[in-house]
């Protein structure tokens, strides 16, 4: 066989991730903040690209798809219009006023009355009436002191020289729960102090706001906040010191080793109750973050009305003075090559952003159509949803329901609810149709809720449950109590006689 080189010619087919293709799928999965961010380094990056604003908008600029109606009644097949724009489309797309023009839910407008019996309907005076925006009070909150910052202010005013150092030492070893997290010997002998010297100082920190900081352990904790309050007498050492037996519920044993009567352990053991397991918890955590909704859905006289939160639509424009200053006849290649770029770049980012606010838009009017009597009544009547039954129902792919789905969140009169959160798994109901696991839990925690001093068993659950509509085996149950965090019927009747 003669080796050689020759030329061969192949036909094959690929899929190819183009660039811009790429950056469609990623702009799907961002959350309004990442969308805004991501838009403001494209328009700081691309000088043809600028945020418009309702004031410098023209007028006659196309609006964007932002609204959707889904009929329950009717039903309709064509629940939302094709928006999709073509490439000779202008690139002035102002995507601002809506039918509510609300940016928020204090914005959002009153529910019209005379409404079909058992619909939702929105009521009442939402506030932020008048022009200009609404003030942002949480500007004017001042940032919360950390625990180590509020023990440093302390010791400061109360300890002096040596005594001083060795604190503050101290409460750098002092975790966010309020617990001293180290060794007290090895920080003597890193110090160069003696043992006394370091526990005379943890004694002064352990003397510190909040009661219970500097601790070692629970029972130490424990056993401060008792000193604080005047109530650490040999009864009350005796049980801080069997903290397993409290947790284990042998009041028997606990009355014989404090030596009291079972109304005095009641006693002894609600003033337990009282003390605070973790002192340091309420400094430093983590701020609460502020949910701003992507989707508003509002009950109307005969359907319900779905619109993207404006708030969160970046406006996009081509600066059309640029071009043509640049652009203008003259200009040599290499500019005209660069605003061509510039100008495909523009248009690619705002179709891009059109065809994420209509997928939104489309995906969220499903979850409205699937999920319909949770809007209506509530979580009972979660149904099992899938991604696929989402995708299959408006013809796209499986990934792209997910990606639509991802940090978005949807603001109705029942709350402000992760788009997650209308898909979960299902379990047999009496009905047929299967019931949603979260609409289980919620049935298991009315049930645990209004229990009193009679604890319900598992089995007792499984009962009531069946007769709710609920076909669940026992182990389901408990699966279903365990993930919400509520104890056996065993703990509970621990708790009930822990709290008299």
């Amino acid at each position: 066989m003669a080796l050689a080189p020759r030329l061969d010619l192949r036909q094959s087919q690929s899929l190819v991730m183009t660039p811009q293709l790429q950056q469609a799928i990623k702009l799907l999965a961002l959350s309004s903040l990442e969308i805004e961010a991501y838009v403001a380094s494209e328009v700081e990056r691309n000088p043809l690209l600028e945020s418009a604003t309702t004031d410098n908008a023209p007028d006659d600029m196309p609006e964007m798809a932002g609204e959707s109606t889904y009929d329950a009644d009717r039903d309709s097949g064509d629940i939302i219009g094709s928006s999709d724009m073509s490439a000779s489309e202008a690139l002035d797309v102002d995507y601002g006023e809506t039918t509510f023009h609300h940016d928020s839910v204090s914005d959002m407008p009153e529910a019209p009355s005379g409404g079909a019996d058992g619909m939702l309907g929105l009521s009442g005076d939402y506030g932020g009436g008048g022009s200009g925006e609404a003030t942002d009070f949480d500007s004017f909150a001042a940032e919360d002191a950390s625990l180590h910052d509020y023990l440093r202010e302390q010791a400061g005013a109360m300890f002096f020289g040596q005594e001083l150092a060795l604190v503050l030492q101290l409460i750098e070893e002092v975790d966010p729960s309020g617990y001293l997290g180290g060794d007290i010997l090895q920080m003597a002998h890193r110090l160069g102090v003696s043992l006394d010297d370091m526990e005379d100082a943890l004694l002064a920190l352990q003397m510190l706001d909040p009661t219970g900081v500097g601790a070692r352990d629970l029972a130490e904790c424990l056993a401060i906040q008792a000193r604080a309050a005047n109530r650490y007498d040999p009864c009350m050492q005796r049980l801080i010191e069997n903290l397993e037996l409290v947790a284990r519920g042998s009041f028997d044993q606990l009355r014989r080793l404090c030596r009291v009567d079972e109304e005095d352990l009641r006693d002894m053991l609600s003033e337990l109750r009282g003390y605070d397991p973790k002192p340091g918890a309420r400094f430093g955590g983590d701020k609460s973050i502020a949910v701003t909704p992507d989707i508003f859905v509002v009950k109307r006289e005969h359907s319900w009305a779905i619109e993207l939160n404006s708030a969160n639509l970046p406006r996009l424009l081509v600066n059309r003075s640029y071009l043509a200053e640049f652009g203008a006849p003259g200009a040599d290649k290499a500019t005209k090559k660069w605003l061509n770029e510039c100008v495909e770049d523009a248009n690619w980012l705002i179709r891009a952003m059109d065809q994420r606010q209509n997928t939104i838009l489309k995906v969220a009017t499903e979850i409205l159509k699937q999920q319909e009597g949770f809007f209506r009544e509530g979580t009972s009547q979660l149904r099992p949803l899938t991604l696929r039954q989402i995708a299959d129902a408006i013809d796209m792919h499986e990934s792209t329901v997910s990606r639509v789905t991802s940090n978005k969140y949807l603001s109705c009169d029942r709350g402000i609810f992760d788009l997650k959160y209308f898909f979960s798994s299902g379990v047999a109901s009496a009905d047929g149709e299967g019931a949603s696991a979260e609409a289980v839990k919620a049935a298991i925690k009315t049930l645990v809720a209004g229990e009193g001093t009679k604890i319900l068993s598992d089995d007792k659950l499984v009962e009531l449950l069946k007769k709710e509509g609920f076909d669940l085996a026992r182990r389901t149950v408990a699966k279903y109590r365990e993930a919400m965090g509520i104890g056996s019927s065993v703990q509970r009747r621990r708790q009930v006689k822990m709290g008299g």
